[in-house]
């Protein structure tokens, strides 16, 4: 497991694009004293505008592609990107429905995929970290063009 030094504890959106909800009650789940995941310094919030890490859970349908393109572009950079579940991934068992477009990254770039219908908490705290680390790594790419490194 990479470990990431961070100068402050990044913040995680989570939304839910149209899942079943399995997902979201695993997402839940990681936020109990059995999983934890604020032990990695992660802090959840509802703002878009104060988020690190945006977790999605659901595909994309027609409904919440204008959502999920407005809270990415809410986001200050450098952001990240989890999707969670198969839906998220690639559509899921919802893919060949009329009204569902596919996986996140039909919409907006995605940074760690975790798999799963529905994915179960040690995967997402899993995706969560691996997240952090890209975070890091964002960040750090970030003020090196800040200071106008190439």
């Amino acid at each position: 497991m990479a470990k990431a030094k961070l100068a402050k504890s990044p913040w995680m959106l989570h939304y839910d694009g149209s899942s079943c909800n399995g997902c979201d009650i695993e997402v839940l789940a990681c936020t109990t004293p059995k999983y934890d995941i604020e032990r990695f310094g992660i802090i959840n919030t509802g703002d878009p505008f104060q988020a690190d890490i945006l977790l999605i859970t659901g595909g994309v349908n027609h409904q919440s592609e204008s959502v999920i393109r407005q809270i990415y572009s809410q986001m200050p950079e450098p952001k990240v990107v989890v999707a969670v579940g198969i839906c998220a991934c690639t559509g899921g068992v919802f893919k060949d429905c009329y009204n569902i477009k596919g996986g996140i990254d039909t919409v907006i770039p995605v940074d760690v995929y975790v798999p799963g219908c529905a994915a179960r908490p040690q995967a997402i705290i899993d995706g969560v970290v691996k997240a952090l680390a890209v975070l890091q790594q964002k960040r750090e790419a970030w003020a090196g063009r800040r200071r106008g490194e190439a």
